[in-house]
């Protein structure tokens, strides 16, 4: 396992070096509030071996790990503040894009609405996002182009407990209204997982890398001479 040092650049770490990375697909780990970037790496067994897998670290120090923006309940919350956040991952994704031949997001919990926060900064350079137990931020913000994505839906798994004590019901309903409209969407439930992520829902995961994103047709890899 590789890491990224911080630099300009999220602080990322790898699961494999850097000279088997050109011509893979990619599938980027983006973890909840709270947390950390290697708390997503433990699934990566679990999932397609042809990726190669990259959890990044969400830039702002909260108690114990880390936040990519303020939660909705926190005074210092607004739209401007996520896409701070998402800014400068989209730069760091494009200058990845020429080595890979689709970028996949997976997020849990918050790291969904940073997953489709960028997928909607970045409509048609995503192929797809994983959300497990998290939400679609609400409402409109010039860095979102949900326009491109009613006319392109995006590709998500959505897998959520509907016990889920922490993601608020107003947040659940509003992402599922966003999806209607902007995604193509499999929305999966696990009951009795909380907020979590249960065996059987990242067996689905799997499934759906596999069909979804290994099975589409691939875009050409422009790589340095």
């Amino acid at each position: 396992m590789t890491d990224t040092p911080a630099t300009d650049t999220p602080f990322a770490v790898w699961n494999n070096d850097a000279d088997a990375r050109p011509g893979t697909p990619l599938l980027v780990l983006l973890h909840g509030y709270g947390s950390h970037e290697q708390d997503l790496m433990g699934l990566v067994p679990a999932l397609p071996e042809e990726f190669s897998v990259v959890s990044l670290r969400a830039p702002e120090p909260i108690d114990s790990g880390y936040q990519w923006f303020p939660l909705a309940a926190d005074l210092s919350f607004s739209l401007d503040r996520v896409a701070e956040a998402v800014r400068p991952v989209a730069a760091w994704l494009r200058e990845l894009a020429a080595d890979h031949p689709s970028i996949t997001l997976l997020g849990f919990s918050q790291g969904m609405a940073m997953a489709t926060s960028l997928a909607r900064h970045l409509p048609g350079e995503v192929t797809a996002v994983v959300g497990l137990s998290g939400f679609v931020v609400p409402g409109a913000h010039p860095l979102f182009a949900d326009e491109r994505l009613r006319e392109q839906p995006l590709r998500m798994f959505w897998g959520r407990d509907p016990q889920d004590p922490v993601i608020p019901q107003e947040l659940v309903d509003s992402t599922a209204e966003w999806a209607l409209e902007h995604a193509d969407a499999m929305k999966v439930h696990y009951t009795g997982v909380g907020h979590g992520i249960s065996p059987q829902e990242l067996g689905h995961v799997r499934e759906y890398l596999t069909q979804v994103v290994l099975g589409a047709p691939v875009r050409a890899v422009s790589r340095p001479r």
